[in-house]
C-alpha cells in the first residue's frame, strides 16, 4: 500500500518546471489536484519527476523485480503563506520528518464510498513497532534534527488485507525526503495470500520546489494471477490514494505550522 513518508534533505529547492517535463506538464497538474496512473502487466515508471536520486532508488529497488501491478501518483502540495519559498528550512525539515513519521496518526482512517455514500473504515490501527518477530508497539520515531538514514518497522491493519507488517527506509537526498517500503508478511483477501512477502515495494518522495511540495510515489506488486485479482488490487491501491493524500496534507499543514 502507499503509505508512511519519506527522509530529508538539505535546504535546496529546485524549479517545479525543472521537475516536471512536458509530458508531466500535460497531465495537467495543479495545485492540490493529483495524477494517478495504473498499469499491469510488465509495467514501467511513466511520470517519474527529474530526480536522479529518486531514479536511483526506484532502479534499485526494482531491480531483478517483476510486479505485475503498479500505482503511480503525483501530487501538488501548495506550501502555506507562512513557509519558506525559496526553499524548506532546517526546522521545516525536521518538523516535516517528524509529522511524516507519526505513522500511529494513520490510525481511523476513513475512505469515502460513493456507492455506500458514506465514510468506510480504511485503516483501523497503524503502529510503529520494535521488529518484525516482537511486533512489540513502541513510540512514533521524534527526531532533534534529521538523521542520515534509518529503518522502521510498523504494524497496520486495513480494510482491504487485514493486519500486515512493513519495513519502511528512509534515506537522505538533496532537496528531497524519500523512502522505501515493503511488506515483511505475505496479504491476504480472505483466507488467499495474494501478495507474498516483500512482493508489494513502494518508493516515495516529497522533492521541494521553492512554492510547492511534489510528492511522487510509485507502489510495485507482484499478485497472484487469480482472474481479477490484479485489477481488484490496483482499484484498492488507486482509492487509498485519496486517504493517504488527504493525511499527507493534514501532517504538512500541521509541521509548516509548528516550524514558524
Amino acid at each position: 500500500m502507499i503509505l508512511g513518508f519519506f527522509v530529508i534533505a538539505g535546504a535546496s529547492a529546485v524549479d517545479l518546471e525543472d521537475l516536471i517535463d512536458n509530458e508531466l506538464n500535460t497531465a495537467s497538474l495543479r495545485w492540490g489536484e493529483k495524477t494517478v496512473l495504473v498499469q499491469f502487466n510488465n509495467p514501467q515508471p511513466a511520470i517519474i519527476p527529474r530526480h536522479d536520486i529518486l531514479k536511483e532508488h526506484i532502479e534499485s529497488v526494482s531491480q531483478n523485480y517483476r510486479p505485475n501491478v503498479m500505482v503511480e501518483i503525483l501530487y501538488l502540495y501548495r506550501k502555506p503563506r507562512t513557509a519558506r519559498r525559496t526553499a524548506w528550512t532546517t526546522e521545516e525539515e525536521t518538523s516535516l520528518l517528524n509529522e511524516v513519521m507519526a505513522l500511529s496518526t494513520l490510525s481511523g482512517l476513513q475512505l469515502y464510498s460513493s456507492s455506500r455514500g458514506a465514510f468506510l473504515p480504511f485503516l483501523e490501527t497503524s503502529q510503529v513497532i520494535d521488529g518484525p518477530s516482537t511486533k512489540r508497539p513502541i513510540p512514533d520515531p521524534y527526531y532533534a534534527s534529521p538523521p542520515a538514514e534509518l529503518s522502521v518497522y510498523a504494524n497496520l491493519k486495513d480494510a482491504d488485507f487485514g493486519e500486515n507488517v512493513y519495513q519502511f527506509n528512509f534515506y537522505t537526498a538533496a532537496g528531497a525526503l524519500i523512502f522505501t517500503q515493503k511488506n515483511i508478511t505475505s496479504l491476504t483477501v480472505g483466507f488467499i495470500p495474494v501478495v507474498g512477502k516483500n512482493n508489494l515495494r513502494t518508493v516515495a518522495a516529497i522533492l521541494d520546489a521553492g512554492d510547492y511540495l511534489l510528492v511522487y510515489a510509485v507502489s510495485m506488486v507482484r499478485a497472484i494471477t487469480l482472474p481479477g485479482m490484479k485489477e481488484r488490487i490496483g482499484r484498492s491501491f488507486s482509492i487509498r490514494v485519496e486517504v493517504i493524500l488527504r493525511w499527507f496534507s493534514a501532517q504538512a499543514d500541521k509541521a509548516f505550522r509548528k516550524a514558524r
